[in-house]
């Protein structure tokens, strides 16, 4: 009873990877429920093989090693990770920034203890990123610091901000919203509050921040 009561607090937290708001997370949430299906086919697997092994204790013949070494020692095994192998490349590839022609581009820098965000034509926010619903966003991520990393858990992965680099994460709200982002990457005594809020806006509130430059906001990013 425990297990699927943890399960749905996380569903619901604003930090939780099992909630999803966007296709790039909704991918990382099935490679999640992926893995807990793969490890629990082997967890499956080895308690049958225990109970096996304690039912057949001191009973007479000979244990055939076709079966108990290759079929279940190395065939299943190797079948079920090669799965999850599959599916977790398949995963990270739909995470890629593809081109795109509606793509907004970004940029976020971080330091101690803080996230700034730059928008094409110069609007620029502190601790506030907005982004439009419904497009793909490019976020040109760095640090002027020591390294950090963006994660917004229900709109995509992590992405390392570091010094003198630029890394791109691709980012994608399926709806108008407010959604939590935070460091996760240690950082200092200040690591706990450096996070952030992200706006996924509907059409008209993005083209209010942007001051109705579409054009503008599509050419953000590196500085």
């Amino acid at each position: 009873m425990s297990t699927p009561l943890m399960l749905t607090g996380c569903m619901v937290a604003p930090l939780s990877t099992l909630d999803p708001a966007g296709p790039h997370a909704g991918s990382i949430a099935r490679l999640w429920w992926v893995m807990l299906a793969g490890a629990g086919v082997l967890a499956a697997l080895v308690f049958v093989l225990l109970a096996m092994a304690f039912r057949r204790r001191g009973a007479p013949g000979e244990a055939n090693p076709r079966l108990w070494i290759g079929a279940l020692g190395l065939a299943m095994p190797v079948a079920v990770l090669g799965a999850l192998l599959i599916c977790a490349l398949l995963a990270g590839v739909a995470t890629l920034p593809n081109p795109a022609p509606d793509t907004v581009r970004i940029a976020a820098e971080s330091r101690r203890y803080g996230w700034r965000f730059t928008t094409g034509g110069g609007r620029v926010s502190e601790g506030v990123l907005h982004i439009p619903a419904g497009r793909p966003v490019d976020l040109a991520i760095t640090s002027v610091d020591v390294i950090h990393s963006l994660w917004i858990p229900r709109l995509a992965g992590k992405m390392d901000a570091i010094p003198g680099h630029i890394n791109v994460l691709r980012v994608h709200a399926d709806r108008p919203g407010t959604y939590r982002g935070e460091c996760a990457e240690y950082c200092g005594v200040g690591h706990k509050d450096h996070g952030f809020t992200v706006i996924a806006h509907d059409a008209a509130g993005w083209a209010r921040w942007t001051g109705g430059n579409a054009m503008s906001a599509n050419e953000g990013g590196d500085r």
